[in-house]
């Protein structure tokens, strides 16, 4: 069992889904910002949190032993991307990754649906972002009939094998699924479409897929539910707002980090010897 860690548990206790419980999304409320009353009040909180963030990744990256991977899903304009730009946007990009599972290339196609996410898993020192991730062949597959109900069924299964070879290997893993109403959904389709610089964003099946809405809240029940496990939790996240969705990823992911109690490695090299060429070559200089 992982220790206790009071921020995390500010958090988790509103967000974290147990192994095993079901997730019940329509009882959840994607508007929901407890325990703060408005932006204004959390401002300083995310702030903190993204400097924390800061912090515990050069300890990530310093310690070497231990990775952590973040996966990020959601229905169109959740907020995965914007989730990445503020929550991340103090990390070193030395030690940060994000990859985009989009439609798979034929070479992904050509390997089993868990290979594209294998070949991008964090290694050791290093943060990991799976923008969407290998739950899309859970999800989008299952909602438009892409392969057969007995195939993406047996892939739970593989799916938990996967990330606990991960999580024995080292990798704190952490799901988060940002929910958001149809409602707030259809707003930002909305801003989109009158933000010159966002209108690029709007594609056709923005709509379409709205269609899908239950479809797509029952897949995503299924796949919370089936696995969701001590080694790799989900988290659903209420987004309708996006200052709360950033600030309680990030104090989330903060807290998870802690618990990993990272560290500076030891001092491989003899430092006096080191002051002593420092000196001697300070002196040759004058």
């Amino acid at each position: 069992m992982r220790k206790a860690d009071p921020e995390l548990d500010a958090y988790a206790a509103r967000h974290l889904l147990s192994p095993g419980e079901a997730p019940k999304l329509a009882r959840r409320d994607p508007a929901d910002i407890f325990p703060h009353v408005s932006h204004a009040d959390a401002r300083e909180a995310a702030e903190a949190a993204v400097a924390e963030l800061d912090r515990l990744q050069y300890l990530l990256f310093a310690d070497r032993g231990r990775s952590l991977l973040i996966v990020l899903q959601g229905l169109d304009a959740a907020g995965k991307d914007g989730t990445i730009r503020h929550v991340f946007s103090g990390m070193n990009p030395q030690g940060v990754r994000v990859a985009a599972f989009k439609q798979p290339t034929p070479e992904e196609a050509a390997h089993d649906f868990l290979w594209r996410a294998h070949r991008v898993a964090p290694a050791r020192g290093e943060v990991v972002i799976f923008n969407r991730s290998h739950y899309e062949d859970v999800l989008v597959v299952r909602v438009h009939d892409l392969v057969p109900e007995p195939v993406w069924r047996t892939r739970y299964d593989a799916i938990n094998a996967f990330e606990a070879g991960l999580a024995a290997n080292g990798t704190r893993i952490l799901k988060f699924f940002l929910h958001i109403s149809p409602e707030e959904q259809l707003a930002r389709f909305a801003a989109r479409l009158e933000d010159p610089a966002r209108r690029w964003k709007i594609s056709e099946s923005d709509y379409t897929e709205r269609l899908l809405w239950d479809r797509y809240l029952e897949a995503y029940e299924d796949a919370l539910w089936r696995t969701g496990t001590e080694a790799a939790p989900w988290y659903v996240i209420p987004s309708d707002h996006k200052w709360y969705r950033n600030l309680a990823v990030a104090q989330i992911i903060a807290a998870a980090l802690r618990e990993m109690d990272l560290s500076v490695p030891p001092v491989t090299v003899d430092l006096d010897d080191i002051r002593q060429r420092y000196h001697a070559a300070k002196a040759r200089q004058k």
